[in-house]
């Protein structure tokens, strides 16, 4: 059932505020898919005024995008207060002195995603990596984020594909009919949600990167680390049986290659632009009647 792959977001939110200290030690894979991101940004050639990071964490692309556009105001953007506190660090002692207008100003600011606590037309970019895959509604939040950028501003995420955690999803599958593991949307499927959500001229790419790990338990450590826990309404309630843990570690076994257990992400990259705002062509005869001419 859809149902079993809708998130809690209460469960989610208490997940990453949890993970917040823990996370840094963890996020090796989201600081790469942060570089990579950024590296993409050479290639285009806008300089926003304000850049929305949203689903900030704990700073780190918040920090980068400062150190890119230095003349750039920034509103960080995340469910978890406990990652905000992570986030912010403490103000040097000479630019405690400075007026505000003058200091690299990054905004903290708590929200979902879905529902973002922000004025229209506010914003001339929009950031976020590996954040949107936490939304229950993408193509709400997809428009949440056109209602907030200004005409001509830039849509630049990424996200999981479906084949993310694939050797865990199949692993699990060995035991029980739970839903183990977060439904992630596919590329082309994201592509259309832009288009229907009034994103002009998408592009889409993805990629995929492999971390590899001692043992399954070193996997799931990780994941809980950086905050990714299974939240899905169609998840087990009670714990999993030593005998189905047994199961599931045996299967994931059975990959093991150079001594080694894989852990397949699939990164799925895009970004688009909200179409300028047009303007009516009055015919000659029409400006004249209004007194325009």
């Amino acid at each position: 059932m859809i149902y079993d792959h809708i998130l809690d977001k209460r469960q989610l939110r208490q997940a990453f505020e949890r993970a917040a200290v823990s996370y840094d030690q963890s996020a090796v894979l989201q600081r790469e898919v942060c570089e990579r991101m950024l590296s993409r940004l050479d290639y285009i050639k806008y300089i926003p005024d304000r850049i929305l990071d949203m689903g900030s964490g704990t700073g780190y692309g918040s920090r980068k995008l400062g150190e890119r556009y230095p003349r750039s105001q920034l509103v960080a953007v995340d469910i978890a207060l406990a990652m905000h506190l992570q986030a912010r660090p403490p103000l040097p002692r000479w630019q405690q002195w400075l007026p505000l207008a003058k200091r690299h100003t990054t905004y903290y600011v708590g929200g979902d995603i879905e529902q973002l606590p922000l004025q229209n037309t506010c914003v001339d970019m929009i950031w976020s990596n590996l954040t949107i895959q936490w939304c229950n509604d993408l193509k709400q939040a997809f428009t949440e984020a056109r209602r907030v950028l200004k005409s001509g501003g830039l849509l630049m995420f990424s996200t999981f594909g479906p084949d993310t955690l694939k050797e865990l999803k199949q692993a699990f599958k060995t035991v029980d009919g739970y839903s183990h593991i977060n439904r992630f949307t596919d590329m082309h499927d994201i592509g259309d949600l832009l288009v229907h959500s009034g994103f002009a001229t998408p592009v889409m790419d993805m990629e995929y990167i492999t971390l590899t790990y001692d043992d399954v338990m070193d996997i799931m450590r990780d994941l809980k680390a950086i905050g990714a826990r299974n939240v899905t309404h169609g998840r087990r309630r009670g714990l999993t049986g030593k005998g189905a843990w047994r199961q599931m570690m045996l299967h994931y076994e059975s990959l093991r290659q150079a001594g080694k257990l894989p852990a397949t992400y699939e990164i799925v990259y895009g970004h688009a632009w909200k179409p300028e705002a047009r303007q009516a062509v009055l015919k000659p005869e029409t400006r004249r009647k209004l007194g325009l001419e």
